[in-house]
């Protein structure tokens, strides 16, 4: 008897790198572990505050967590904004049929606890579990809220890069000749300026902000991306698709759009996540140096300055370093398995 099979349908080239990154077992459950730390670290309010995510008071429904109470509200003497992590706020709450329903961390990144049992900074306890620091704040919370910093800076670095990276390579590579020798003289001028130098100078002119850190970082980022992009150009220019495209009398625009860039993608996506290291790491350092995000703002870079302050305190300096340590981590795992996945010699 005669069977007949039926040819499955051609997979896309994009399909391929995707079967062939999740043959890396290693990268493929550090993309997973790190999407999950990220997912976590955005809803960080959520798993980490000072206020109750929804409480009942006297049959009333309230939401302290977005929205602001008085102390006079839950029986207090004071027109001030209710401290939950007052005893006697707390009492209020559990008796009369009063309830609230607090995030699995008590303490934000910002909240000093005027009523702890043990001086600043207090070791690991079942309080606060990964301890205080010098301040009295609780290290876990700081560390959840910077982790979700650094990746979010991580991210809008990297695009900034990837953008002008693409830019620039792209008009390099593809029109060459004088263009491209001007940009190479540009860049070497460019890259040969402190970059070090230039952010002490701001940070001592301007006050220090995120915004003001991701410009002057991003006027330096793009140039390693802009080398490959220029050369896949410089390949790709002349291969027979883009002469046929230039004989068909397509402009300039879009043989770059359709057509090339499609086919010079491969050093842009393997770039990313080790532009995401490079990112986090930079911040790190900055914060770390005193020229970073303002001090108010939760920062890995500042829990390592307070750890290398207080070195008795070994728990601020550990846990950060675990963090920093585990994050870098699963980002160069991401990256390796993504650049044996745009290997085309590789079969899924």
């Amino acid at each position: 008897m005669n069977t007949t099979m039926t040819p499955s349908p051609s997979q896309s080239p994009w399909r391929r790198v995707w079967l062939r990154f999740k043959q890396s077992r290693r990268g493929y459950w550090s993309l997973i572990i790190f999407t999950i730390l990220f997912v976590i670290s955005l809803m960080a309010e959520v798993v980490s505050n000072d206020k109750p995510l929804v409480a009942s008071y006297s049959g009333k429904l309230v939401f302290p967590i977005v929205h602001t109470y008085s102390e006079k509200e839950f029986g207090g003497d004071f027109d001030t904004q209710a401290d939950y992590l007052d005893p006697f706020i707390k009492d209020q709450f559990s008796k009369g049929g009063n309830w609230a329903i607090y995030p699995l961390n008590h303490y934000s990144f910002d909240t000093l606890n005027y009523f702890a049992k043990s001086p600043n900074p207090a070791p690991p306890s079942a309080d606060n579990w990964l301890g205080t620091d010098d301040r009295g704040r609780d290290v876990f919370a700081r560390l959840l809220y910077g982790f979700r910093v650094s990746v979010l800076f991580g991210l809008a670095l990297t695009f900034t890069g990837v953008i002008l990276g693409l830019l620039t390579g792209a008009i390099q590579g593809y029109f060459a000749g004088k263009t491209d020798l001007l940009f190479q003289r540009f860049m070497e001028i460019w890259g040969s300026m402190p970059e070090l130098y230039l952010l002490i100078i701001f940070a001592s002119i301007f006050e220090p902000s995120i915004g003001l850190l991701l410009v002057l970082l991003s006027l330096f980022g793009w140039m390693g991306l802009s080398d490959y992009v220029r050369a896949d150009f410089l390949r790709n220019r002349n291969l027979e698709y883009v002469q046929a495209a230039r004989a068909m009398g397509l402009s300039n625009r879009t043989i770059i759009w359709r057509h090339v860039l499609p086919n010079s993608l491969t050093p842009v996506v393997t770039f990313l996540p080790f532009r995401m290291s490079a990112s986090i790491l930079a911040l790190t350092s900055l914060d770390f140096l005193g020229l970073g995000v303002p001090p108010s703002t939760p920062s890995l870079g500042e829990l390592l300055a307070q750890g290398k302050n207080n070195l008795d305190a070994w728990w601020i300096a550990l846990s950060t370093f675990m963090v920093l340590t585990v994050t870098l981590l699963l980002l160069t795992n991401i990256g390796d398995a993504l650049r044996n996945a745009l290997d085309v010699r590789r079969k899924a």
